[in-house]
């Protein structure tokens, strides 16, 4: 009897995009400001789409955005679009269910749509190392600034330490089962989840800490579209 090979997992990505940037205090979705002669979120699905061997993108949507059709990148053919939740998390698990061609096995990038600074190097540093660790992983940046801890006040109380701290970045990979699971697993308990890495940790995932660039920014207020553009003039993947 011969023994048939395993087929080999594929990697693929999701992008929730369904936020409305209310603190980026503008009227149109922080995804969609202008950055480099491109759309912030095209930045960071350009990112994605530099990694050849990535299966296809799953990008989900607002129920009424009429903005991101429109898009070059809507019409790659690695790109699909969804209908994405209210919170970040329902708009993850809505992807995966819409990647109906992936199995348990395959890996997942999940990546922020207003991270546009993403460099090859940090995506191929996460591959590499996370794909051999168990749980997974997701970049993250040592925390340099000194940490202080507030009153209701807002008066300083304490000085945390830093030396264990790091800031969560995107993406962060796991297999395509174990996230789905773990987000069911947190949407069914009601359970907080401010990334994918904390719905792994629900379930006891210990992911790894890949360090990367602190250029890898998120655009939260208008402020960090200036720095966006003076790292993306410098070559981040480079």
């Amino acid at each position: 009897m011969v023994e048939q090979k395993a087929a080999a997992s594929r990697l693929w990505a999701v992008v929730p995009a369904a936020g409305l940037g209310s603190r980026f205090g503008a009227q149109l979705p922080k995804q969609y400001m202008s950055l480099a002669g491109k759309t912030v979120i095209e930045h960071s699905i350009a990112a994605l789409l530099r990694c050849d061997e990535l299966s296809g993108v799953v990008v989900a949507l607002h129920v009424d955005d009429k903005i991101f059709s429109g898009l070059p990148c809507a019409n790659n053919a690695k790109v699909m679009q969804i209908v994405g939740g209210a919170e970040r998390s329902e708009s993850v698990e809505l992807a995966l269910a819409g990647l109906s061609a992936a199995a348990d096995q395959d890996w997942v990038l999940v990546h922020d749509a207003a991270r546009p600074c993403l460099s090859d190097q940090d995506i191929q540093a996460l591959l590499l190392r996370a794909r051999e660790h168990p749980v997974g992983g997701l970049l993250a940046a040592r925390v340099v600034d000194t940490v202080k801890r507030a009153s209701s006040q807002g008066e300083a109380v304490a000085t945390v330490d830093r030396n264990d701290l790091w800031r969560a970045l995107t993406p962060q990979l796991f297999r395509y089962g174990a996230l789905r699971d773990a987000l069911i697993h947190c949407r069914e308990r009601g359970l907080p989840v401010t990334d994918e890495a904390s719905a792994m940790e629900y379930i006891g995932g210990r992911p790894l800490l890949v360090e990367g660039s602190h250029r890898n920014i998120k655009i939260t207020y208008p402020d960090d579209l200036t720095m966006a553009a003076f790292f993306l003039a410098g070559g981040v993947n480079v």
